[in-house]
């Protein structure tokens, strides 16, 4: 058996037909990484779907499970709420603060005590009769609704019951 030289497996080479897989895969590599207008809108507008998809399943599936969950929560005594004129409490989980206020009509009401604007505490003012947030002078009525400073969405009500002296949070309005 003879080896051929260096000349005739070049020139064999030259002259041989391509191997069986590129037959079986024909591809051009200078044209592998272009992209046609086409393929580029389709990803694109396939991609979309699939992310509004998505937010429309985690809305759907955020309000399914929650359905019905209304937490009650004992707040505190009726009567310490009427000598201190607001109470704090957290409201439907720890990481929630609220704030519970006996009106000057004696009407009892209870929102989120994290503002709308930057997310600050706001304190009761007795003397301005609403609700008040220090960090940018922002000032909410006793119905939950921004009257002063830069916070323009309500605040989160609370929904209260009261049975005897003592005051629960059954639910919370959106």
């Amino acid at each position: 058996m003879s080896v051929p030289s260096e000349e005739e497996g070049c020139a064999g080479c030259k002259a041989s037909t391509p191997p069986k897989w590129r037959q079986d895969f024909p591809i051009e590599w200078e044209g592998d990484h272009y992209v046609s207008r086409r393929e580029m809108v389709k990803f694109l507008t396939l991609g979309s779907l699939l992310l509004a998809a998505a937010n429309w399943a985690t809305a759907l599936a955020s309000r399914f499970l929650h359905r019905g969950s209304r937490a009650e929560l004992y707040v505190g005594s009726a009567v310490s709420l009427e000598q201190t004129g607001s109470m704090l409490f957290r409201y439907p989980t720890n990481e929630d603060p609220c704030i519970a206020v006996r009106t000057p009509e004696g009407k009892l009401v209870a929102y989120s005590q994290v503002c709308t604007h930057l997310s600050c505490a706001v304190v009761y003012d007795k003397a301005g009769n609403g609700l008040f947030c220090p960090c940018h002078r922002g000032f909410f009525n006793l119905e939950g609704q921004p009257v002063a400073g830069p916070p323009t969405r309500p605040l989160p009500r609370v929904e209260l019951e009261q049975r005897g002296d003592r005051v629960y949070a059954i639910g919370l309005e959106a």
